[in-house]
């Protein structure tokens, strides 16, 4: 069998420095809010080129703090809307209607599965007051074009770079577009964490300082609070395990780049439709996704081949029992997108012989 993703041969790679790195936590005796926290902080906002490097709990709360910042510096109010694309993870809209926010769904690219510009522009109202474009699959969204519109429309722009670490346009990378960004390092991204974890990247010193509070319970000094915040801290573990794997990620994601060209120059079955690439720096490769009109045939066909595959995301957000005001929604390209969808193989501990394995069986198949 072909994994979808090895976890535990990735981090095998680094397991002698990820036990020194947890046992150099254990014995200093400082759990949360320490060293490590501040020295992978800096690390990694210079990884993305920006100021400010904020440690949260998990990738949703990164978004959810970033609006909620925004909305007590005064930035937004209940009911502004905030435009993403439909076809994103539930976790986008989750965290703008967690904010009492209003998410404005508009159709993607056919071909990158991001944000289309004039899409975009045609959604904006007078109540629109910011944009939120997700990176999906390790592919940067059109940002040149989105911070245009964003400067012409004085809208904020929040990156979801969840699935983007390292991606870039122009040597900018993800993270550094916007005014500000929200990264996960669930174990399965690019940048995994063993464990939930995720940071807010940003150049802005006062958004900065007040999401240090925020994921503090609203206190920037011990029992003053400021704000009605949370607790939403990275702590000193999993900071520590991201200090480790952090410079590795250049190597792990050429190694990823390098198995996304096997794949577009070796497959070449009709009934396939490979993802398009605007830039090859612009895209990190979190997930190969393909579609298949007979995606369940074309899945279970690769099962029996021994490859195992994944659908990222079978129900898109308007379809969720979570959301009946979306319901009536009309957006049949999202609704196509997620029901054709299937992740290939994408680990960058797999094989060229692996690879050349999953090659061979989507080739081989046949409606």
């Amino acid at each position: 069998m072909v994994p979808f993703l090895d976890l535990q041969a990735v981090n095998h790679q680094y397991h002698q420095e990820l036990k020194d790195a947890c046992a150099r936590v254990i014995d200093s005796g400082w759990y949360i809010m320490g060293n490590e926290l501040t020295h992978f902080e800096a690390k990694f906002s210079a990884y993305c080129g920006t100021k400010h490097a904020i440690g949260v709990a998990n990738g949703l709360d990164a978004l959810i703090l970033v609006l909620r910042a925004w909305k007590v510096l005064g930035k937004l109010k209940a009911g502004d809307e905030v435009i993403v694309q439909a076809n994103t993870y539930i976790a986008s809209v989750l965290a703008i209607t967690e904010n009492d926010l209003v998410p404005v769904l508009v159709e993607p690219d056919v071909d990158t599965y991001n944000l289309d510009p004039e899409l975009v522009r045609a959604a904006i109202t007078p109540n629109t007051k910011a944009i939120l474009p997700v990176h999906l699959y390790g592919q940067l969204s059109p940002m040149p074009e989105l911070m245009a519109i964003a400067k012409e429309h004085d809208l904020l722009v929040l990156e979801d770079c969840a699935q983007a670490h390292g991606a870039e346009i122009e040597g900018k990378r993800a993270g550094n577009w916007g005014d500000a960004a929200g990264f996960s390092f669930y174990p399965g991204k690019n940048l995994g964490a063993l464990g939930d974890a995720g940071a807010v990247t940003t150049n802005n010193d006062e958004l900065a300082q007040t999401l240090k509070a925020l994921r503090n319970y609203g206190s920037h000094k011990k029992y003053e609070n400021l704000y009605q915040g949370v607790n939403s801290r990275l702590d000193e573990i999993q900071a520590a395990m991201m200090r480790v794997k952090l410079p590795y990620l250049e190597k792990e994601t050429a190694r990823r780049q390098e198995i996304a060209q096997r794949y577009r120059a070796g497959i070449n079955n009709p009934l396939v439709i490979l993802p398009q690439v605007v830039s090859e720096s612009a895209h990190v490769w979190h997930l190969f996704v393909v579609r298949a009109e007979a995606r369940e045939k074309f899945q279970l066909w690769l099962t029996e081949q021994g490859i195992q595959t994944l659908i990222h995301y079978p129900i898109p957000p308007h379809k969720q029992q979570a959301y009946p005001q979306f319901r009536d929604y009309q957006l049949p390209l999202t609704e196509q997108i997620h029901k054709q969808v299937l992740s290939l193989p994408m680990d960058p501990t797999m094989s060229n012989e692996a690879v050349a394995k999953v090659i061979d069986a989507v080739n081989g198949f046949k409606a």
